[in-house]
C-alpha cells in the first residue's frame, strides 16, 4: 500500500540551486505586526512558520537564512507575540507567533492567538503554511487546532519536523507515524512531509527549493 505523507524526494540540482539563490542574497527583518493594520503591502507571495512554543521555528528560520540572529531565539516559550515579517528575494518569509503553551497572561496570549487567526484568514497573498512539529513527539492536540483553522482558512499547508537529530529509529517512525494519522484528517494537508535538522543542517536545503518553487 502506498504510504500517505512521504517524506519529499530529495529535489534536482536545479531546484537546489534556486533555493540557495533564494536565500543567498539580503535576507532582513522588515516587521513585526500586532494588529491587522500593521500589516505590509500584499505585493508579493508569502509563506509563513507556524508550530507550537519551542518547536524550533526561529532556529529553521536562522538556518534557511543562514543568519543566526535574524529570528530572535528565546528560551522562554512563548515570548514572541508578534507576526514577524522577513523578506527574502521577492518573497516575504513571516514567522508566526507560537501557540499552546506559554509564559503570558491570558488575556495576551487570547490577543496574539485572535491575530493569528484574523492573519490566516484574511492575507490573500499567503501560498503555503509550514507547519513545525517535534520530531520528539510526532503531532499533538494543539497542532491539530492551528491544521483546523488552516482548512477552515482554505490555506494549504504542509508540515516540517523539526530536530530530527535527536531521535532515531523506531521512536521516529512512531512519531512520523502519528503525525501521518493526523494529517489524514485534514484536507488542507499537502502530501508531502519535510524532515529537518536545524543543529545540523538536514533538510535545510530541501526546504529550501520548495519554498523557492512555491509561485
Amino acid at each position: 500500500m502506498e504510504l500517505r505523507f512521504p517524506e519529499v524526494e530529495t529535489p534536482d540540482d536545479h531546484a537546489l540551486e534556486k533555493g540557495r539563490l533564494l536565500f543567498a542574497g539580503e535576507t532582513e527583518f522588515l516587521k513585526g505586526v500586532v494588529a491587522m493594520d500593521g500589516l505590509p503591502a500584499p505585493d508579493r507571495v508569502e509563506i509563513c512558520f507556524a508550530g507550537r512554543s519551542n518547536v524550533g521555528k526561529s532556529s529553521l528560520i536562522n538556518a534557511l537564512t543562514g543568519r543566526k540572529g535574524l529570528a530572535r531565539a528565546s528560551n522562554t516559550p512563548g515570548r514572541t507575540q508578534e507576526i514577524n515579517f522577513f523578506t527574502a528575494g521577492d518573497i516575504y518569509v513571516v514567522d508566526l507567533p507560537g501557540y499552546g503553551f506559554a509564559n503570558a497572561p491570558v488575556a495576551v496570549v487570547e490577543k496574539w492567538q485572535r491575530l493569528l487567526r484574523q492573519y490566516l484568514q484574511g492575507r490573500q497573498t499567503l501560498r503555503r503554511v509550514f507547519v513545525l512539529i517535534d520530531a520528539r513527539h510526532g503531532a499533538k492536540a494543539v497542532d491539530e487546532e492551528i491544521m483546523t483553522l488552516l482548512d477552515k482558512s482554505a490555506v494549504t499547508f504542509q508540515v516540517v519536523m523539526t530536530k530530527i537529530d535527536k531521535v532515531k529509529g523506531k521512536a521516529l517512525d512512531e512519531a512520523l507515524s502519528k503525525t501521518r494519522a493526523a494529517l489524514a484528517k485534514h484536507p488542507a494537508a499537502f502530501p508531502e512531509l519535510i524532515l529537518t535538522s536545524s543543529e545540523n543542517g538536514d533538510g535545510v536545503a530541501t526546504l529550501r527549493a520548495v519554498i523557492a518553487g512555491i509561485g
